[in-house]
């Protein structure tokens, strides 16, 4: 399936789609319902996935390098394994979802609600997670050298200095 620069509606409803291994490179899906759809494996590079509802989305091993996904809804999503490289995910809601094995290298994480998500091996090295909610994230094995964690909620509920 092949969707490369393909237009979607604006808030189009594809709750529950079956798009596994879909071509969806480039496309405007921004505010789309995509919540509980298959998209393991889909190619969303550069993909416009801005306020997006993704809740209990399948992402395993999808490319979402350079995806702009601004205040998407990825609660309880399933990104496992996935390449979020150089994407932003500026005020987006991780709340619950699974980022474990996910490459995060250059994503922009900035006001992201990380509440228990599970970054078990991630590498956060240098990055700026400036108030970012880490409550009940699981950070096992989690590289955080170098990074910004001013005002950012610990997973035990401190703010960070």
């Amino acid at each position: 399936m092949r969707f490369k620069n393909y237009v979607i509606e604006p808030h189009a409803d594809l709750a529950n789609a079956k798009l596994k291994g879909a071509n969806l490179q480039g496309a405007n899906l921004e505010g789309a319902d995509l919540s509980g759809a298959d998209l393991r494996r889909a190619n969303l590079v550069g993909a416009n996935l801005a306020d997006a509802n993704l809740v209990g989305a399948n992402l395993k091993g999808a490319q979402l390098w350079g995806a702009e996904m601004l205040g998407a809804d990825l609660h309880r999503a399933n990104l496992d394994g996935a390449n979020l490289e150089g994407s932003s995910l500026r005020k987006a809601n991780l709340d619950g979802a699974n980022l474990e094995g996910t490459n995060l290298e250059g994503t922009n994480l900035e006001g992201t609600n990380l509440e228990g998500a599970n970054l078990t091996d991630a590498n956060l090295a240098g990055f700026d997670l400036w108030g970012d909610n880490l409550i009940g994230a699981k950070l096992f094995n989690t590289n955080l050298a170098n990074a910004i964690l001013t005002g950012a909620t610990m997973p035990d509920g401190t703010i960070h200095d």
